[in-house]
C-alpha cells in the first residue's frame, strides 16, 4: 500500500467509515479508501456508487460535505455518530444486498383490449401526435438531465406512473407472448441466439428461480437510450460474459425485458430503476424467509464486461453457500420422501400380497366347506332315497296284484333272468301292465321275505327304475315307459333279461338324439 494510503494517517471517523463501507462491499483497503475520499467519506455515498455503478457527482458530494459535521473528539458525538452510520449502512445493504423482488401485475392473454372507433381515432389524431411529440421531448430531457426521472418517480401520483405504460403505441400481450417478442426483437436486432432468455413472464421465472434454486439474472433495455446498443454488443455479449452466464456449475437463467412494454416497465418501476441499461440478480434468500426473493446485486449504467463478470461472481459467490444448503436440505427431503414413498409402496405390495394369500385361503376354506356340505348333502339324499326306496319296495310290495290260478287260462307266464343268476318264474293277467312286471323284479326281495311289515307311500319320492327288460332272441327291448299291457307286448309268454341301465348309456342316448335333432 502506499504511503499516502497508510490507515495509521487516517483519522478515528474515516477508519470507522472505511470498516463499515469494507463490511458491505469486501473491497480493497486501497480502493476503498480512494473511493471514500472521492465520496467525502460519506459511507451511504460510496456504497451507493459501488453497487450502481455510478460516476462521481460533484454536485450530491458537495452538498453531502456540507452536510456532514467535522469530527468532534467528544466521546458522546462519536458514538452517536458511529450509530447514525451503522443505521444508515444498514439501510443501504437492505436495499442493495437484498432487496426483496416483487411480483408485478400483469395482464391476462385473455383480456380484452379496448380500441377506439376509427372516425374517433382520426379525429384525437393530432392530439396524439403532440402526446407522443411532448413525452420524446421529456424522454430527451431525462437523458440529458438524469435526476428529472428519479424526481418524476419520487414525486408523481402512482395513477398517472402507470398510464405511462401504453403510450409506446405497443401492443399489450399476454406476458409469454410479451418475452416471446422480446427474444424475437432482440435476436433480430443483435443477430445474436447465445443468450437463453426464459419465454415465460417475469412472474413465472420468478418462480422457476425459486422451485430450481438458481440465480435469475433480470435484464431490462431501454431502445431509446444511446448507450443501450453498445452495452448489449459489447458487453452483455462479450464472450466472457456470455461463458460466466451459460455455465452450469452457476445456475443462472436470464430472463429480459423492455421497458416500452407494460410488464418490463412495471419490473423496471418496482426494482426501482434509475439508470439504463439495467441488470439485476435475484435469488431465493432462506435466511430472509423460505418464500423470499431477493435482488442481490445490481448492474446499472454503461460497465464493462470483466465487470460485470466480476459483479456477478461475487453475487453467486456470496449467495452460493446457502443455496447449496438449501439445495442439500431438498435432495435429503427429497431422498428421505422417495424412500418413505418407496417403503410405502414395499409395505403396499406387502400387503397386497398378504391380502391376497388371505383371500386365496378364505376362498379355499370356502371351497372345501363348500365340498363337504355338498358331499354330506349328497349323502344324506342318498340315505334318504335308499330309506324312501325301501319303503317304496314295502309298499309297492303289498299293492302288487295277486298271481291268476290255474283257473285262469290266458294267463301269461313270465321268466326273467336277474344279474345275479336267479330267475323270477310268475304268472301275469294278460291286461296287466307292464310297470306290474318291473315292479316284481323290483321288489323280487322283499317278496322273498315271509314276513313284510306294513308301509305307507314315501312322500315327494319319485322311483324310477334303474333296469330294462330286454327279450334276447330276437333283442327286444320293452321300456317301461312305453305302458301297455303284458298280454300285448310279451303274449302268451317269454323269458326276459334284466339289463342295468348305466349312466353312461344315459349320455349315449342323449347324445344320440341331439345328433339326430
Amino acid at each position: 500500500m502506499p504511503s499516502d494510503l497508510d490507515l495509521d494517517q487516517l483519522s478515528e471517523s474515516e477508519r470507522t467509515a472505511l470498516e463499515m463501507y469494507m463490511a458491505v462491499t469486501s473491497q480493497e483497503p486501497s480502493e476503498a479508501i480512494l473511493l471514500l475520499r472521492r465520496s467525502q467519506w460519506n459511507v451511504q455515498i460510496a456504497i451507493s456508487k459501488f453497487f450502481d455503478g455510478e460516476g462521481p457527482d460533484p454536485l450530491e458530494e458537495a452538498r453531502s460535505a456540507l452536510q456532514t459535521p467535522p469530527p468532534q473528539p467528544n466521546r458522546i458525538t462519536r458514538n452517536l455518530m458511529t450509530e447514525d452510520l451503522t443505521e444508515q449502512l444498514s439501510r443501504v445493504s437492505r436495499t442493495h444486498a437484498a432487496d426483496p423482488a416483487p411480483r408485478v401485475d400483469t395482464q391476462s392473454g385473455d383480456q380484452p383490449i379496448y380500441r377506439p372507433p376509427f372516425i374517433l381515432a382520426l379525429l384525437f389524431t393530432p392530439f396524439n401526435l403532440v402526446y407522443r411529440l411532448l413525452c420524446s421531448s421529456f424522454r430527451l430531457f431525462g437523458t440529458l438531465f438524469p435526476f428529472l426521472p428519479r424526481l418524476f418517480n419520487a414525486t408523481a401520483n402512482p395513477a398517472l406512473q402507470g398510464a405511462r405504460r401504453n403510450t409506446t403505441g405497443r401492443r399489450t400481450l399476454a406476458p409469454k407472448d410479451t418475452a416471446a417478442r422480446f427474444i424475437r426483437e432482440f435476436e433480430e436486432e443483435y443477430d445474436s441466439h447465445l443468450i437463453l432468455f426464459l419465454e415465460n413472464g417475469y412472474n413465472m421465472a420468478l418462480e422457476r428461480a425459486h422451485r430450481d434454486l438458481k440465480f435469475l439474472l433480470v435484464v431490462l433495455l431501454a431502445p431509446e437510450h444511446d448507450d443501450t446498443n453498445s452495452w448489449v454488443r459489447n458487453t452483455l455479449l462479450a464472450p466472457e460474459v456470455l461463458e460466466f452466464i451459460n455455465d452450469p456449475q452457476n445456475n443462472m437463467i436470464v430472463w429480459g425485458g423492455n421497458v416500452q412494454d407494460s410488464e418490463a416497465y412495471q419490473v423496471a418501476n418496482s426494482l426501482r430503476v434509475t439508470k439504463f441499461p439495467f441488470a439485476a440478480v435475484v435469488v431465493h434468500t432462506p435466511n430472509v424467509s423460505s418464500t423470499a426473493m431477493s435482488v442481490v446485486g445490481r448492474i446499472a449504467g454503461i460497465t464493462s464486461s470483466s465487470e460485470v463478470v466480476n459483479k456477478l461472481r461475487t453475487v453467486v459467490t456470496s449467495n452460493q453457500e446457502p443455496i447449496e444448503r438449501l439445495r442439500s436440505s431438498r435432495a435429503e427431503q427429497q431422498a428421505s420422501r422417495s424412500l418413505r414413498e418407496e417403503q410405502d409402496s414395499a409395505y403396499e405390495r406387502s400387503l397386497a400380497i398378504d391380502r391376497e394369500r388371505a383371500r386365496q385361503r378364505r376362498e379355499a376354506e370356502a371351497a372345501r366347506e363348500r365340498q363337504e356340505q355338498e358331499a354330506a348333502g349328497r349323502q344324506a339324499a342318498e340315505e334318504r332315497r335308499r330309506r324312501d326306496l325301501a319303503q317304496w319296495k314295502l309298499w309297492r310290495a303289498q299293492s302288487l296284484s295277486a298271481e291268476p290260478g290255474p283257473d285262469v287260462k290266458d294267463a301269461v307266464r313270465i321268466s326273467v333272468r336277474l344279474p345275479s343268476g336267479e330267475r323270477i318264474m310268475r304268472k301275469f293277467a294278460p291286461d296287466a301292465d307292464m310297470e306290474e312286471l318291473y315292479a316284481v323284479v323290483e321288489c323280487y326281495e322283499v317278496l322273498q321275505d315271509a314276513e313284510q311289515p306294513n308301509a305307507t307311500e314315501p312322500e315327494g319320492f319319485e322311483h324310477l327304475y334303474t333296469f330294462r327288460l330286454v327279450s334276447p332272441m330276437p333283442r327286444t327291448v320293452y321300456p317301461v315307459e312305453e305302458g301297455g299291457s303284458i298280454g300285448e307286448k310279451i303274449g302268451r309268454g317269454g323269458n326276459l333279461l334284466v339289463e342295468p341301465i348305466e349312466e353312461e348309456d344315459d349320455d349315449d342316448d342323449e347324445d344320440g338324439a341331439s345328433e339326430m335333432s
